[in-house]
């Protein structure tokens, strides 16, 4: 959705896409950044996939996206994100809850984030499974069963990258389409127009790290 998956979780929660079919459409073209939808289902789902770039350093971005306490300041929709488990500054486990508009249940999910980087083309890729049994469920929450977020960073000149995020979930239960599709288009937009304003914090622009390099 992390905040892959985004978490992020979400970022972005709503939505499913088949990654082995075509014909992405996109939906917003905006200040830099580019949204695509896909209808998945007869019922009118939509995935998400958003491409932009932006001006940071890969390590800035890792920083960011590992950063998963501070999920509520950017995340669309994210009504908490809490680092459950630190394995090593590449992986771990956060859970988040998702703030949907009454009467539908808010829903949650725990993700595991693992950050890997190719050593050839310096491409940096954090993939974010979702592990629904790592705690109990909630009262009065629905916990995602299934969602799989991927962060693929590219890094180009100047220190720019080129982010290009899917998503893939399953958000259970009773789902309206509209409020799927409110997600799918308006998350995204506002997701990366604070992403954009939050990863010139210090904190992140000072950021580095032994498993990436940014050259």
């Amino acid at each position: 959705m992390g905040k892959s998956n985004i978490i992020i979780v979400l970022l972005l929660l709503f939505g499913q896409i088949c990654f082995g079919q075509l014909d992405w459409t996109l939906k917003s073209n905006k200040d830099g950044v580019s949204i695509y939808t896909k209808t998945v289902s007869q019922s009118g789902l939509k995935g998400i996939r958003v491409k932009c770039v932006i001006p940071a350093t890969l390590s800035q971005m890792v920083a960011l996206i590992m950063d998963v306490n501070a999920g509520e300041e950017w995340v669309y929709g994210t009504k908490s994100s809490v680092l459950l488990k630190q394995l090593s500054p590449s992986e771990l486990f956060y859970y988040s809850e998702v703030d949907i508009p009454w009467p539908i249940s808010n829903r949650d999910f725990i993700a595991h984030l693992m950050v890997s980087q190719n050593p050839r083309t310096k491409v940096v890729t954090i993939n974010g499974p979702t592990e629904p049994n790592y705690l109990p469920l909630k009262k009065n929450i629905v916990r995602v069963a299934h969602s799989a977020g991927t962060w693929v960073l590219t890094p180009i000149k100047n220190n720019m990258v080129y982010i290009d995020y899917t998503l893939e979930v399953d958000p259970g239960g009773a789902v309206p389409v509209w409020l799927v599709n409110l997600f799918a288009t308006n998350g995204p937009m506002e997701t990366f127009k604070k992403m954009k304003k939050q990863i010139q914090k210090p904190e992140y622009v000072n950021a580095s790290f032994t498993f990436i390099d940014n050259n």
